[in-house]
């Protein structure tokens, strides 16, 4: 079930490519390549360049949800190892990836 407009642009542009412009023939598939790129590559690039500056800029106290869904505090960051230690509850610690932390809560 194709649309219509569609189907005449292919079609039309199918008998023209033996003897027409090569560019055309192509058009389809620059368009469908372009329409990827800006629908989902860059969005997702974004996305991942903004979560890493999320992680670069967490700081001792910030309250933060995990890839896991658990809430906490972040009572300490070990550069080396790339670690938070987050307080889920009251004296219960984990050590957690600094890349499985999702997002920081905002207080209020």
């Amino acid at each position: 079930m194709a649309v219509p407009f569609l189907a005449a642009f292919f079609q039309q542009g199918a008998g023209e490519a033996a003897g027409g412009n090569p560019l055309l023939a192509f058009l389809p598939f620059i368009l469908i390549a372009l329409i990827f790129y800006f629908l989902i590559m860059r969005p997702q690039s974004k996305r991942q360049k903004e979560h890493k500056q999320m992680v670069e800029a967490l700081q001792k106290g910030d309250r933060v949800v995990t890839a896991g869904g658990f809430h906490g505090t972040i009572r300490g960051i070990n550069d080396e190892k790339d670690v938070v230690v987050l307080e889920i509850a009251n004296n219960v610690k984990a050590e957690l990836s600094r890349g499985s932390i999702s997002r920081v809560v905002k207080e209020g």
